[in-house]
């Protein structure tokens, strides 16, 4: 056999073994098939050529230079539509952790807010009680304006349009009164809205008490609503005073 024979034989096996090794294939398996390809070359030239020692030997060195050059091809592990595969499911993990990262933080401001809510709710009905509850007959103009401040829609209405008898009675009976303890706490509430109930103990001096402090206390409903940075009453709901003890 000729030397532009062996050469072709050698390029013909060199194309054939890049066909076979083109899917994702390991350089360990590709290793083992050019040794097996190479050897059994190797040894077919042997016996064809064995009058001619050194056609034997090039086709010798031309099996070994096939071997070294695909060994060195390098074999990508995924091929175009795995690279591409493996792209969008990172890029799908990268925006599920990101949109579940904006659900978390936009639940968690929500709850933030909620609670900052409720607590300026508590904060102004606890403020409110003591001074719906504390007046004194001789000085009541102090008293109603403290209450009209704090309250607005239909309580705001209803207090001020009774004002005038309440002036009438508290100013015959002489009547005093002091807030002692104040509990209150909310039911329920909303980022502009809000109910609370409110217990306020107090101390009642009056003619019926023959000028003496008796314990009293009072109940009550109170309606808040948001009115810019403050929180006002807008509806009281059937107070219920306990009469002073006798």
């Amino acid at each position: 056999m000729s030397d532009s024979m062996i050469q072709q034989d050698a390029a013909e096996a060199l194309e054939e073994t890049n066909a076979a090794t083109t899917g994702t294939i390991g350089t360990e398996f590709i290793d083992a098939e050019v040794d097996t390809a190479a050897n059994a070359d190797a040894a077919a030239a042997d016996d064809r050529t064995s009058a001619t020692s050194p056609t034997a030997e090039r086709t010798k060195v031309t099996a070994r230079a096939m071997k070294s050059r695909l060994s060195q091809v390098s074999i990508p592990d995924l091929g175009k539509r795995g690279r591409i595969a493996a792209r969008a499911a990172v890029a799908l993990a990268l925006a599920a952790s990101i949109g579940s990262s904006i659900v978390f933080s936009q639940h968690d401001a929500r709850d933030k807010e909620l609670l900052t809510a409720r607590e300026q709710a508590q904060t102004a009905a606890c403020k409110y009680a003591p001074a719906l509850a504390s007046y004194d007959a001789k000085n009541l103009d102090a008293y109603f304006t403290a209450v009209l401040d704090g309250a607005t829609g239909d309580w705001r209405k209803q207090f001020d349009s009774t004002s005038k008898d309440l002036r009438d009675v508290l100013t015959q009976g002489q009547v005093v009164s002091k807030a002692t303890d104040v509990q209150c706490a909310i039911r329920n509430a909303d980022r502009d809205s809000a109910e609370a109930i409110v217990v306020i103990g107090q101390t009642i001096t009056s003619l019926g008490t023959q000028g003496k402090p008796a314990p009293g206390q009072l109940s009550m409903v109170m309606r808040l609503e948001r009115s810019g940075d403050r929180w006002l009453v807008n509806k009281v709901n059937s107070p219920l005073a306990q009469q002073p003890q006798q």
